[in-house]
């Protein structure tokens, strides 16, 4: 059908079909006399003509028409007064059909500059519609970023804060815990002396110093937990073999994973070469996640630790198969403090996040009660200027 179209439309087979219907009608205006007037009936092939092969081609059958009028009214041998009057017609029918022509040649010739007027305010509205999808798409960009630039300086005020009074506190706390442990020790000597003069056992009583030194070794270890998150040193960038790096760490965990009947696979991209990072930071941060990760499956499962290579990043990813985490704790695992467990500081995520600022990268996390949980790191192959970093 298309291309029946295509043929029937093309000028010069319009022009051919548009002379032989004006010979038909000549045919039939020759055959039937001067009793049936047939004129009007030019008119068609020449608009056709006109209309689908431009303003020539109808005068073209204009002219054409007017002679064919004039030989078939000479064939039905019609008698005029005068010899020069169906000359006269001919000419007449000519005029007509010229203005005809140039009527209809003008309305096309307007139509076809409505049209691409239309076509072109249809282009021009795809562009505005493009140009307003792409300012819309770089505006919510901008939005989404300024917020996370915004909710990063509220994090690192609030971690600033947190570290201070952190150092202040653990400052406060770390020199009686050492007279604690003094006197424990004071303590237990006393017990053994009196238990050498004393029809009663010592075993109770250095049950409850062992307890005591336990509950302030446990103190000491929260301490120095605060001190490191108040007191994180400057990161020593230097080229780091990733993979290598992480296959040497967990090679030295085999035994935690087994005692958790976890199940440890790795996948490091071997594209991934070196990165600039301070090693034992990093390493420090995916320690981090690894023991929550491990903390999530106490009934064991699948951990997986995998290494990518994505344009300008390197991307490390820690899964879980545990119990997941809801939208309420998602939401606060990076605030200070924050903790779902019963001997927990609060201090590991938030640690966690503070290293990898000052490696420039950033982590997410997607959880699911019951499925698991994804964290994700996204650590930047080119270190940024100092200016371009969030404040």
């Amino acid at each position: 059908m298309k291309r029946w179209r295509a043929f029937i439309s093309a000028k010069p087979v319009v022009l051919v079909l548009a002379l032989l219907l004006s010979a038909s009608f000549g045919a039939i205006h020759g055959l039937t006399t001067a009793e049936f007037a047939v004129s009007a009936f030019y008119l068609i092939p020449i608009c056709w003509a006109c209309w689908a092969a431009g303003r020539w081609a109808g005068l073209l059958l204009a002219l054409a028409c007017a002679v064919i009028w004039y030989l078939a009214d000479l064939a039905t041998g019609h008698t005029y007064r005068h010899p020069a009057i169906p000359i006269w017609n001919a000419l007449m029918l000519l005029a007509l059909f010229v203005t005809v022509v140039y009527s209809l040649s003008a309305f096309r010739e307007a139509h076809g500059h409505l049209l691409a007027a239309q076509l072109k305010l249809e282009r021009q509205n795809e562009r505005l519609e493009e140009t307003v999808q792409q300012r819309t798409s770089a505006l919510r960009s901008e939005i989404a970023e300024r917020k996370r630039l915004e909710k990063a300086n509220l994090q690192a005020e609030r971690l600033a804060t947190v570290a201070k009074i952190a150092a202040e506190v653990a400052h406060e706390v770390r020199n009686p815990l050492g007279s604690i442990t003094l006197n424990l020790d004071l303590i237990a000597k006393q017990v053994e002396k009196l238990a050498g003069t004393s029809r009663h056992p010592a075993e109770e009583a250095h049950t409850l110093i062992a307890e005591m030194r336990e509950e302030v070794s446990r103190i000491r270890l929260v301490i120095e937990e605060y001190l490191q998150f108040a007191r994180l040193r400057k990161a020593q960038r230097k080229p780091v073999a990733l993979n290598e790096l992480l296959e040497q760490k967990l090679a030295f965990m085999g035994s935690a994973f087994e005692n958790a009947r976890v199940d440890l696979r790795t996948d490091f991209d071997p594209r991934l070469k070196t990165i600039n990072a301070d090693a034992e930071q990093l390493w420090q941060a995916v320690l981090n996640l690894v023991h929550n990760s491990l903390e999530a499956m106490p009934d064991g499962g699948t951990l997986t630790l995998s290494t990518q290579k994505a344009d300008a990043e390197a991307i490390i990813r820690v899964a879980d198969t545990g119990k997941g985490m809801s939208a309420t704790v998602l939401d606060q695992l990076f605030v200070p403090f924050f903790t779902t467990k019963a001997q927990g500081t609060g201090l590991g995520m938030p640690l966690t996040q503070q290293i990898l600022n000052e490696h420039d990268a950033e982590i997410e996390c997607d959880s699911a009660v019951g499925k698991g949980t994804t964290f994700t790191i996204h650590f930047p192959l080119e270190q940024r200027r100092r200016d371009d970093r969030p404040a």
